[in-house]
């Protein structure tokens, strides 16, 4: 999560240092940075749905039929890490896009109070 943090703070970062004409996303982040963050966002939700899908495998309802296998369980692990994948890219859950959302928001956020202190600073230097 420490990643995503970090991506925030440098999109805010970006956007600080952004000429006030550049073309910016809706929320107020760069294009570039935009790109960036959902990217994270959707890689975190796999992530999170890989975990999920682990921990639901890890319950048990008696034996099977044939028995757990090393090669089944391998199966299962890539096939609930493709399934994760897929979900992730396709959106299915919204995970991603709330993550987006709030992080855009946060980095907006950091820009609009970075440009004010820049602001504020500068007028006490010209008195």
């Amino acid at each position: 999560m420490s990643d995503i943090s970090a991506l925030a703070a440098s999109n805010a970062a970006n956007a600080a240092t952004a000429p006030a004409n550049a073309a910016t996303a809706p929320t107020g982040a760069p294009a570039a940075g935009k790109a960036d963050l959902k990217k994270a966002a959707s890689q975190f939700e796999a992530i999170f749905l890989r975990q999920m899908l682990a921990e639901a495998r890890k319950t048990d309802f008696g034996d099977t039929l044939f028995g757990e296998s090393g090669g089944l369980k391998t199966f299962r692990e890539q096939q609930d890490a493709q399934f994760a994948d897929i979900a992730a890219n396709s959106g299915t859950l919204g995970l991603a896009k709330m993550i987006e959302n709030q992080l855009s928001q946060r980095a907006a956020a950091g820009t609009t109070t970075t440009t004010a202190t820049t602001a504020a600073h500068s007028a006490a230097g010209s008195r």
